[in-house]
């Protein structure tokens, strides 16, 4: 299995894809997730108007650094609520983006409204992905819907869990439509990682994996949560998955606005940039042991 991680690991400290690809490579990564989320935030790159010319310095980037792009993450949204239809344009636009990059898979989360039926959230999701599905056929790529951390609003209804994730790969049915397993939102589930990976077998096609404490979303490194990488690995090898093991780990430090504030100074607000750096080396570092101890470590 090979390494992979997402260029989203240095959102607030590098201001273009081209400088986060340059500190994940140094770090030991050769394949990455383009995180169409950094974009979104700042509407330039791939949402900018002159967006195939950033296409062309992407491609240029990872040539230069021998980097190849195997998956990707469209921006969050809410798609259910997409009255103009926007968002949804915006969400093929990352579609073609893959298509044109090589990348034959992309994330694309499930969306969710207050006070809709777990049959209408079904019904208005599989709306939302069909129309993605022909810029998805035009290039071959598959989208893959994520299962979302466990949130506790009521009347709201989203899906967290491998079973309702199941569910709707197999109600939406399309041979471009899978699985993404997040294993840190797993992680604030009860159920294993092992059989959560078994439920959804042969649809998974990409992985994230990042840490928690089980009651929050935090994004660690793995060891400074509670995941078990065990659960995961013979999860995965139950289902003979041949994909990416791909870090979604982009939080190693609490954000400045979660720290003690101290208004006089702010030097260390937040960890400086080579902290940061030195941390993407020892995600590296965890999963060439992860993976070693396992027998599956491919360069």
């Amino acid at each position: 299995m090979k390494l992979a991680t997402t260029t989203g690991d240095f959102a607030g400290y590098a201001s273009t894809q081209m400088e986060s690809m340059q500190y994940i490579r140094e770090a030991g990564f050769r394949f990455m997730d383009y995180n169409f989320g950094s974009d979104y935030s700042r509407r330039d790159g791939f949402f900018a108007a002159d967006w195939k010319n950033h296409l062309e310095l992407v491609k240029k980037k990872a040539d230069e650094l021998g980097a190849q792009f195997i998956q990707a993450h469209s921006p969050m949204g809410r798609p259910l609520a997409d009255e103009t239809g926007e968002f949804t344009e915006d969400t093929a636009r990352c579609v073609e983006a893959c298509g044109l990059l090589g990348i034959k898979n992309i994330v694309v989360h499930s969306g969710y409204l207050h006070g809709i039926s777990i049959e209408e959230t079904f019904e208005r999701n599989k709306k939302f992905y069909e129309q993605l599905f022909p810029t998805a056929e035009k290039y071959g790529v598959n989208i893959l819907v994520e299962n979302f951390n466990k949130m506790c609003v009521d009347g709201m209804y989203w899906i967290d869990n491998a079973a309702d994730q199941r569910a709707l790969i197999d109600y939406v049915d399309h041979p471009l439509f899978h699985g993404c397993w997040d294993a840190g939102h797993g992680n604030m589930q009860e159920m294993s990682q092992d059989e959560s990976l078994r439920i959804l077998g042969e649809h998974v096609y990409a992985l994230h994996i990042q840490d928690n404490l089980g009651n929050s979303d935090s994004h660690l490194v793995p060891f400074f949560g509670t995941l078990n990488l065990d659960a995961v690995m013979h999860g995965l090898a139950d289902i003979g998955y041949k994909g990416y093991f791909t870090f979604e780990a982009g939080s190693p430090f609490l954000g400045a606005g979660k720290r003690r504030p101290f208004e006089k100074d702010t030097r260390l607000a937040r960890a400086p940039l080579g902290l940061r750096i030195a941390s993407e080396k020892l995600l590296y570092e965890i999963g060439r042991c992860t993976l070693e101890a396992y027998d599956c470590f491919e360069e």
